[in-house]
């Protein structure tokens, strides 16, 4: 897919997880709401085949929303926000999971992930040497 079609797929994708619930006929003003204690909490994460998103050949994309509550089309939503709380966010603080055992094929995956995390602006790429090795990075963040 090309860089540019990536971008309005990746910005489309974000702007419905994080405008999407803002949709009706009627807001509610500001106040001290439960949705006012928390910092948004909305991304894309995406993964394709290659060396580099410039140059991947994208294959999927999910949302995660993790505030106020876990939601989005990630398949582990629950669960990929907690292990994304107890890193307070660092992707690369993802640590790899115990007993995983991956070949050594080298088929580049790489996983782009854009939006907001606690009210702060998200970008990240990683290539991993295979989807097994991908898949190994966390239980769940980037299993999808």
């Amino acid at each position: 897919m090309p860089t540019t079609a990536r971008w309005a797929a990746t910005l489309t994708l974000t702007a419905t997880a994080v405008c999407g619930p803002l949709g009706g006929t009627a807001l509610a003003a500001p106040g001290p709401g439960p949705s006012a204690l928390y910092a948004p909490s909305a991304l894309v994460l995406s993964v394709g085949h290659g060396h580099s998103a410039a140059t991947a050949t994208a294959e999927r994309a999910v949302t995660l929303n993790c505030a106020p509550t876990a939601s989005g089309t990630h398949p582990d939503a629950p669960r990929a926000c907690a292990e994304l709380r107890e890193t307070g966010g660092d992707f690369d603080a993802l640590s790899v999971r115990a007993g995983a055992m991956c070949t050594k094929q080298f088929d580049p995956v790489v996983v782009t992930v854009d939006g907001v995390w606690q009210g702060k602006r998200v970008a990240y790429e990683r290539t991993f040497a295979n989807e097994c090795v991908k898949n190994s990075y966390g239980m769940n963040v980037f299993t999808f």
